[in-house]
């Protein structure tokens, strides 16, 4: 995917009373517990994602899924900051390269997944070796197909290190 020229749009401070239902679907379906109630929250839209900025950090993002449903999700820094215990799977370091560069994830390098997973679900990528955060993409198998598979894509990437939403700086 070569790099986009998108900007930050409509960036503006809000209330964490006013997006208690945005912050409960961002963390509720992957087990997170945390306290934004102190946090400095705003909301921006960069490209297809709608941001969730807590603290000057793009924490938190909303896409649509391929149904036009609004889902919420921690970006990768939402991830590394709040370590979620669902919806992971993992990769081997011979799928890594091919993510960094934005490549779908391949069923052949996924080794374990999170067993809650269901096609059609955001999920994030993990290597295998560090369990550190690679990308985020939408589940194309659940997660007993994912690791028991050797063809065929598994995830399709939506985000990954490197990547525009990655490398924004606030």
């Amino acid at each position: 995917m070569a790099k986009k020229d998108w900007k930050l749009k409509g960036r503006k401070p809000v209330r964490h009373k006013k997006i208690k239902g945005l912050i409960q679907r961002l963390t509720q379906p992957l087990g997170l517990e945390t306290d934004l109630t102190s946090a400095f929250l705003e909301t921006a839209s960069f490209g297809p994602w709608n941001l969730l900025i807590v603290d000057k950090s793009p924490l938190g993002m909303e896409v649509e899924d391929v149904d036009g449903q609004t889902i919420a999700f921690p970006t990768l820094r939402g991830v590394l900051e709040w370590n979620p215990t669902l919806k992971w799977c993992e990769v081997d370091h011979g799928a890594i390269p091919f993510l960094m560069n934005g490549a779908d994830c391949m069923a052949a390098g996924i080794h374990r997944a999170c067993q809650s997973i269901q096609t059609g679900d955001l999920i994030w990528i993990r290597d295998q070796s560090h369990g550190k955060a690679l990308a985020i993409g939408w589940a194309t198998v659940d997660a007993a197909e994912m690791v028991e598979t050797t063809k065929g894509k598994a995830v399709k990437m939506l985000h990954h290190v490197g990547d525009e939403l990655w490398e924004l700086e606030l």
